[in-house]
C-alpha cells in the first residue's frame, strides 16, 4: 500500500496571503492538497500590501536573500527593493504557480472552530464594498486542516496615551505608522514618531522632508547596522551568513561554533565588538549622543535593524530631533494646539502622533478555549518547531517567527507541514514537545530580557531554525552548500528542489 493511500489529500484553509500564506499554498497544492487562501486585504502581499505600505518602505534584506526558493527577485530590482516591488513580486509568484484562483482577497476569517470529528469550521466575511443585494456577506466552510499564515505583524499596537481624547478634540491625530500612506497626511504639521525600530526610522526620514518638525520619542535606543560597513563591506556578509549567525551563542553549540565560543566566547565577542566600534564611528553616534546602552552584541537581543538612509544625517542637520530614553507621559491641548508632554519634562507641539510601537500577538478568530490549549502561564505560544501548537489537532502556523530569512523560513514551515500531513515524519509525544518548547522559551526569555515576542523572535538564529525544520523532514541542502553558507549569504534558490524531493517521498 502506498504512502499516498494511507495519507490522502486534505482540504486546507490558509489565513493570510503574504510570503507565508502563498508559499504554503504553493507547497501544499504541489503535494496534492486542495488549498484555499483567505486574505482580508484587497491584494496579496501581507505586510507589503498596498493597504499597509508607508512612504520609504524598503526591504531590510538584500533581494538575493529575501525571496522564495523557486523564484528569485527580478534582476532589474534594486538591491533593497521597495514595498511596491515586493508586493509585485508576490503577485507574480502567485500567478506563476497558478495560485490566484485559490486566493480569496477581501475575505476576512472571523471565526475558526475545531469540530468533534476533526478539522475546522472556518467562517469568513467579505470585506469589499462590492458586496450588495442578496449576496451572502458571511459563509462557513469545513476544512481538514487550518494554517495560520497571518504573521506576527498582522495587528499594530498603539499605546493608550493619557489625554488622547483631549488631544483629538484639539485637532490632533494618532494612528499606527503603517497607516501613513501619503506624505500629505503630515505636510506642514508637527509630527512625533514613537519608536526606534526600522519602520520608525524609515518613516521619520520621509516625514521630516515635509513636516514642520519631526521628533522621535524613543523609550530605548537600538543598535543600527549600516548597509555597508566602512561603506565597503555589504552587511549581508556580516549578518546573513552562518558565520555571522554563529557569532551569537545558540542554546547549544557544535562544530565551528564551539570554537567561536570557546574560552567564554573570546573570538566571537572580539569580532562582534570590532563591528560595533566601526559602526559607532561610521554613524557618528558619539557626537550625536546616540550610543545605545549596553554592548553592540545587544543588536541581536530582540531585533536587528539596518540604518535608514538619511536618518542620522537628518539628526545632524537638525531636521530630526531624537529624545532618547523618553516616553509620552500624556497628550493635551495647550494654547489652542494639540501637544505632547514627554517624560523629560518638556511639552512639544504635536499635530500627528505616529506609533511605530510593535504588534499585537493576537489571533482574534480563535476562541479563548482553543488559545488556552497552546498558551503557557507567561502568555507564550507553545509551538513545536514554531509550527505545531501542542495540544491542538489539525492546526499549524506558517512563518510564525521573526527571521532574517522570513520568506525561506516560511517556506520551510510549509514543507514541514506537508511532510507531517504526508506521513514523511511524525510528532514526538505531547509531553516531550511541551518540555522541549518550555526549555526553549525559557532560554529565549533570558536571552532577550523578555523581548521574545511570545516566542516568535528567533533572530539572529534564522538558519538554525531552518536547519532544525528540515532535519525533521530528513531533507536539507548538501554539506557543500552549507559550508559555502559560512562565508556567503544564504541563497534561497539553493533550497528550490526540496518540495519535489518531498513529493517523491510522499507519493512514490
Amino acid at each position: 500500500m502506498s504512502v499516498h493511500s494511507i495519507h490522502p489529500s486534505k482540504t486546507i484553509a490558509i489565513v493570510g496571503a503574504g510570503f507565508a500564506g502563498l508559499s504554503s499554498a504553493r507547497v501544499l497544492s504541489e503535494l496534492g492538497h486542495d488549498v484555499v487562501v483567505y486574505e482580508k486585504a484587497p491584494d496579496v502581499g501581507g505586510v507589503w500590501s498596498a493597504t499597509r505600505r508607508y512612504p520609504g518602505l524598503k526591504t531590510q534584506n538584500n533581494k538575493g536573500t529575501y525571496a522564495l526558493s523557486e523564484m528569485p527577485m527580478p534582476k532589474h530590482y534594486p538591491e533593497w527593493p521597495s514595498g511596491e516591488q515586493v508586493q509585485s513580486y508576490l503577485e507574480n509568484y502567485a500567478r506563476t504557480f497558478d495560485l490566484m484562483d485559490r486566493v480569496h482577497c477581501d475575505t476576512e476569517v472571523i471565526d475558526a472552530a475545531p469540530t468533534p470529528t476533526g478539522g475546522w469550521d472556518v467562517t469568513t466575511k467579505r470585506t469589499d464594498a462590492s458586496v450588495h443585494g442578496d449576496e451572502p456577506v458571511t459563509s462557513t466552510e469545513h476544512v481538514d486542516h487550518l494554517i495560520l499564515a497571518s504573521g506576527i505583524f498582522s495587528e499594530p499596537f498603539v499605546p493608550a496615551f493619557e489625554g488622547a481624547d483631549v488631544f483629538l478634540a484639539a485637532g490632533g491625530q494618532i494612528f499606527p505608522a503603517g497607516d501613513l500612506h501619503s506624505l500629505d497626511q503630515v505636510d506642514g504639521k508637527h509630527a512625533i514618531v514613537v519608536g526606534y525600530g526600522k519602520s520608525a526610522c524609515d518613516i521619520t526620514v520621509e516625514v521630516s522632508k515635509v513636516a514642520s518638525s519631526t521628533t522621535v520619542v524613543a523609550r530605548e535606543l537600538l543598535w543600527k547596522l549600516p548597509r555597508k560597513i566602512r561603506n565597503i563591506v555589504n552587511y549581508k556578509f556580516i549578518m546573513l551568513t552562518r558565520l555571522g549567525e554563529g557569532l551569537f551563542r545558540y542554546n547549544s553549540v557544535n562544530g565551528v561554533e564551539r570554537l567561536l565560543h570557546a574560552a567564554d566566547s573570546t573570538i566571537a565577542d572580539s569580532m562582534v565588538s570590532s563591528v560595533g566600534s566601526v559602526t559607532t564611528k561610521q554613524l557618528g553616534l558619539k557626537k550625536l549622543g546616540l550610543i545605545p546602552q549596553g554592548s553592540f552584541a545587544d543588536i541581536a537581543r530582540s531585533t536587528v535593524s539596518l540604518v535608514s538612509e538619511g536618518f542620522f544625517e537628518g539628526i545632524a542637520d537638525g531636521t530630526i530631533d531624537v529624545r532618547r530614553e523618553t516616553t509620552i507621559v500624556r497628550l493635551l491641548e495647550k494654547d489652542g494646539h494639540p501637544q505632547a508632554e514627554l517624560s523629560d519634562g518638556t511639552v512639544i507641539r504635536a499635530d500627528v502622533v505616529l506609533a511605530a510601537t510593535g504588534w499585537k500577538q493576537n489571533i482574534p478568530f480563535l476562541s479563548p478555549d482553543v488559545l488556552s490549549r497552546f498558551t503557557d502561564a507567561n502568555g507564550d505560544y507553545v509551538l513545536h518547531q514554531q509550527i505545531h501548537p501542542v495540544g491542538v489537532s489539525d492546526l499549524s502556523f506558517a512563518g510564525y517567527n521573526s527571521s532574517f530569512f522570513s520568506p525561506l523560513s516560511a517556506e520551510t514551515s510549509a514543507l514541514w507541514i506537508g511532510s507531517l500531513l504526508g506521513g514523511n515524519h511524525t510528532l514526538p509525544s505531547d509531553d516531550d514537545m511541551r518540555a522541549s518548547v518550555a526549555k526553549r522559551l525559557a532560554w529565549m526569555r533570558e536571552r532577550t530580557n523578555g523581548n521574545h515576542a511570545r516566542g516568535t523572535n528567533i533572530i539572529p538564529f534564522s538558519v538554525h531554525n531552518i536547519d532544525e525544520t528540515l532535519t525533521d523532514i530528513g531533507i536539507n541542502v548538501s554539506m557543500l552548500t552549507r559550508a559555502k553558507q559560512w562565508l556567503f549569504p544564504v541563497n534561497p534558490s539553493d533550497y528550490r528542489g526540496i518540495v519535489q524531493t518531498l513529493k517523491k517521498r510522499i507519493h512514490g
